[in-house]
């Protein structure tokens, strides 16, 4: 985990980035970051507490923050994506993640909702919240046990979204087509929580699950696999490469 923050000081990178690590939509932000090939100083961001300096960055309190500095902050995980492709996207060609061809942008937009929002929505947010993050929120926070019930919806959910990517894949080389896209990232990023605590049910789509591989096989992930919950061990899949 990511050293706490403190007073907003913003360090030696023009780019700060304001998270939490098992944030899926700051995974996506930090994967985003690498693909591009874009170095960000990490400030770990604990929304709960409602920090008075992180809502002067964002009053929704909400993870990911992008800080390029000079410029306004950058909150949220849309608007993050559309900032990294308007200042940088133009100068990566082929490794583009949103790519020129308004047909091609539409499906990567449409697909980067669909995790970003649909999936987080039934899936990962609430998995990520039952598991780990009331275990450190007090109980006036939300803290206390997880809900099983909650967590069991989660996993019934999972299996279509996994059929899904599987789907799209058969016909693909990547989600959106030939090339790489915010699409991928999105998906794999919820996906990379939900492993973790070992709810992917990879033997519902053989062809989702070589997917993912690929995706997390990319440097832009190491970084990912490396972080850890002190006395919460990932599932066994989560960074094995051929898992």
């Amino acid at each position: 985990m990511t050293a706490r923050a403190g007073p907003l000081v913003l360090g030696t990178s023009m780019l700060t980035l304001f998270h939490h690590p098992f944030c899926p939509h700051s995974r996506f932000v930090r994967l985003a970051l690498g693909e591009t090939g874009l170095a960000a100083g990490l400030i770990e961001e604990r929304t709960w507490e409602r920090r008075q300096e992180f809502l002067l960055l964002n009053p929704a309190c909400t993870t990911p923050v992008l800080v390029d500095e000079g410029r306004p902050a950058v909150p949220g995980v849309a608007i993050i994506a559309e900032y990294l492709d308007e200042t940088y996207g133009a100068e990566l060609g082929d490794r583009r993640l949103l790519p020129v061809d308004l047909a091609a942008r539409i499906e990567v937009r449409r697909l980067a909702s669909w995790f970003n929002d649909k999936f987080f929505a039934e899936v990962s947010e609430p998995l990520v919240t039952e598991r780990l993050y009331k275990r450190f929120m007090r109980a006036e926070q939300g803290g206390g046990s997880p809900d099983t019930d909650t967590i069991r919806a989660a996993r019934a959910n999972i299996r279509y979204h996994v059929s899904y990517i599987g789907w799209l894949v058969r016909t693909r080389n990547w989600l959106t087509g030939d090339l790489l896209t915010y699409a991928d990232l999105a998906a794999a990023a919820h996906l990379s929580t939900a492993d973790y605590f070992g709810d992917v049910p990879w033997d519902a789509d053989e062809s989702a699950k070589v997917w993912y591989a690929r995706v997390k096989s990319r440097p832009s992930f190491r970084a990912l696999l490396a972080e850890a919950v002190p006395g919460l061990p990932a599932s066994k899949t989560y960074a094995d490469l051929d898992f």
